[in-house]
């Protein structure tokens, strides 16, 4: 690939700040007690969580649970961990070089590089979205009985919501994605009371591999599936832009501290993430798997069987309900990563109204063409197909990110450890390594 020097150092350039009319915009209190500077810091991880929670997890995790039992609980974590990681580096850059991941990637490339990139960059938002508003849909339909293509136009309005709470301040979009994910939470933990799952085969899912990972080519793909819906590329864009909304002190000190702090944030999201995640396998597990249902993968299918299977009259509308919350969060924060994709790689200075509506069209024609074509059934089949999409794109977006803060004289004091330069360069090569297996296999038969 054709770079600028290397020895270049980015500077932030005047009024070109990620997400500029948000950027510097929550005053970080100086002088205050650890858990109110948290608490200040407390909210990008979350925004960032949602994506590690949305529609295409259930559609993964649910043929996961009801396939393979609790067998690729392993595969969840091990994700979550990948994520952790990620996530941390992404938060690193964003706040010790002033630039998102997207424009870091156009500092450092030729422009064909980094305009291919950006491509693959939009593929992936654009596979992301695609499950978040199909999800949303099913759950409008399944709530309200609202036809799936109405459904879909209808979450489209979520770049009105986004650019009316910006107004109020950022907070406010904070505040209502955290309650939403506090719903998608309490849902869940409720669906596993229900459930009464065998803890000790939870257990050994969450801490024993399964050998047959790499012999069952079904169980592969929907592994990778979950390191699609898991580990998302676009969060890496996304969280390197929304930690520089707090407006912290820009000298080394205040850099330190606002990595501390946002990583803490990240790690406590992250975690409620993995809850969320591993909930919807193991009640697919406990319910379908138990009960004989091993082919249970539909969304639509796994709503109607629950309060039966289950005997609990509300269990059915509590997962609907989750799923709406789920969607509705996730395509939220999907128009925000497309923004700074299309910002950050093509330096575009728009007014945030067509900004935003560019960047929710890109993302919202091919669900309402691929809704319109498929109709209702398969929509399993296409969201665990979205999320392998998009575990096929992790790594454009893994390397450039790893490279970067890997490298001394872009991140100066705040660069890499060499065991983080291990760790994080084994999690690229992993992901890469994982998703040209899963090709091998399909290009096999």
């Amino acid at each position: 690939m054709d770079t600028v020097p290397a020895e270049r150092t980015w500077q932030l350039e005047p009024g070109s700040p990620s997400l500029p009319e948000v950027h510097s915009s929550l005053q970080i209190p100086k002088d205050a007690s650890f858990a109110r500077k948290l608490f200040a810091f407390a909210g990008p991880g979350f925004l960032v969580a949602v994506g590690y929670m949305d529609p295409g997890n259930w559609a993964t995790d649910l043929a996961a649970g009801a396939k393979f039992n609790y067998s690729l609980l392993f595969v969840i974590m091990l994700s979550n961990l990948m994520a952790i990681l990620l996530q941390s580096l992404s938060i690193k850059l964003g706040i010790a070089t002033g630039r998102d991941l997207a424009q870091a990637c156009r500092d450092h490339y030729s422009r064909p590089v980094s305009f291919v990139l950006w491509v693959m960059a939009e593929i992936a938002i654009a596979a992301c979205d695609l499950a978040e508003v199909i999800g949303s849909a099913i759950g409008l339909q399944l709530l309200f009985g609202i036809p799936l293509i109405w459904g879909v136009c209808i979450t489209a309005g979520d770049v009105l919501i986004i650019l009316y709470l910006q107004q109020r301040g950022f907070r406010y979009i904070e505040a209502l994605v955290i309650t939403l994910i506090g719903i998608v939470s309490l849902c869940f933990g409720l669906e596993i009371v229900f459930s009464r799952p065998e803890f000790a085969a939870i257990a050994k899912g969450f801490l024993v591999p399964s050998t047959q990972l790499f012999r069952d080519r079904e169980m592969l793909y929907i592994g990778i599936g979950i390191l699609g819906a898991t580990v998302m590329p676009h969060n890496l864009y996304l969280h390197s832009s929304l930690v520089q909304t707090r407006n912290f002190d820009r000298d080394a000190v205040g850099k330190r501290e606002a990595i501390k702090f946002s990583q803490i944030d990240s790690a406590l999201a992250l975690t409620l993430a993995l809850f969320v995640n591993a909930a919807i396998l193991i009640l697919a597990a406990a319910v379908f798997f138990r009960s004989g249902h091993t082919e249970v993968a539909e969304i639509g299918d796994a709503y109607k069987l629950l309060s039966p299977l289950l005997g609990v009259t509300g269990a059915s509308t509590l997962f609907a309900l989750a799923l709406l919350a789920s969607g509705q969060n996730s395509t939220l924060t999907g128009t925000l990563a497309g923004q700074i994709v299309m910002e950050g790689f093509l330096n575009i200075r728009l007014k945030p109204w067509l900004r935003r509506l560019i960047t929710r069209l890109i993302a919202i024609i091919p669900a309402i063409i691929v809704t319109v074509m498929l109709g209702e059934r398969g929509t399993a089949k296409l969201l665990i197909l979205s999320q392998v999409i998009l575990s096929m794109q992790l790594s454009f977006a893994v390397f450039p990110l790893v490279l970067f803060t890997s490298d001394k004289n872009k991140m100066g004091e705040f660069v890499n450890a060499q065991w983080t330069k291990s760790l994080a360069w084994t999690t690229a090569v992993v992901i890469a390594g994982l998703n040209l297996w899963l090709l091998v296999q399909i290009f096999r038969g």
